[in-house]
């Protein structure tokens, strides 16, 4: 391990030998960190935490502080974050609570600027990218490929759908669709698939063509929500992202925004 002579590190926490920590960085009791990780100056890192390999930590990021949750009361909780993610300045990310599992979880390949908070017991999963400021409170599921905006701010228990797209400054207080792109405006407007994002992820024409028919019954025929899903349904769609979309309508306990 090359570490900074100002930096503080916990005699039993687990640092692989190839992690470099800089300057004033403290890590805590109760945290491990696999290979290839760069802690630059000024990080604290606090347990327990499972940290993957090749994460970089910008400067003053916060990594495991204790739940922002009045009903928490010291109990022993974690967090585990997996490979190749990086996390740019003054990112918050804490804990979990006993109330939820006890562990906040972050996936591999995440983007998260500066400013970003991931709140108790949050699950995100892969190839995520978090927007400067977006703020998460607690109990917050994110699938992967998702792309929320700058500033947006996500009530806790609510879901974002894999590959949907959020314009800067939303408020989601509903799960937000997958595959969608989402805008700011009040009440949220949905304004079809994400047809960028998703060929870039990888999604043939097909898909994305399927997509955008079952969001058009979703949304833009006069059908309620049900009828809407029986519709789609109907069609017997062959993307198995279209089923995935009504499977995410279904297990909603919050509502969609749509």
């Amino acid at each position: 391990m090359k570490s900074h002579p100002s930096s503080i590190i916990h005699p039993k926490a687990q640092v692989a030998s190839s992690v470099s920590v800089g300057p004033y960085a403290v890590i805590g009791e109760e945290v491990e960190i696999g290979e290839d990780c760069e802690i630059l100056s000024h990080v604290v890192l606090e347990g327990p935490a499972k940290i993957g390999k090749q994460n970089r930590f910008f400067p003053f990021v916060s990594i495991g502080q204790a739940p922002q949750d009045l009903k928490y009361r010291g109990e022993r909780t974690g967090i585990e974050i997996g490979n190749a993610n990086t996390f740019r300045e003054y990112v918050t990310v804490n804990r979990g609570t006993v109330q939820a599992g006890e562990v906040t979880r972050i996936g591999d390949h995440n983007l998260l600027m500066a400013y970003v908070h991931v709140a108790h017991d949050c699950q995100l999963g892969s190839h995520i990218i978090m927007a400067n400021g977006a703020s998460l409170a607690g109990h917050v599921e994110i699938g992967d490929y998702a792309n929320v905006g700058a500033f947006c701010g996500v009530h806790q228990f609510t879901r974002l759908g894999a590959y949907c797209f959020l314009g800067a400054y939303t408020v989601i207080n509903k799960d937000i669709l997958p595959y969608m792109k989402t805008t700011a405006d009040r009440p949220m407007t949905v304004l079809g698939a994400n047809r960028i994002g998703l060929e870039r992820a990888g999604l043939a024409k097909s898909d994305i063509d399927e997509l955008d028919a079952a969001f058009r019954l979703l949304s833009r025929s006069k059908l309620n929500t049900t009828q809407a899903l029986e519709a789609i349904e109907a069609r017997r769609f062959a993307s198995v992202h279209v089923k995935n979309l009504v499977e995410f309508i279904k297990t909603s306990e919050r509502g969609v925004a749509k």
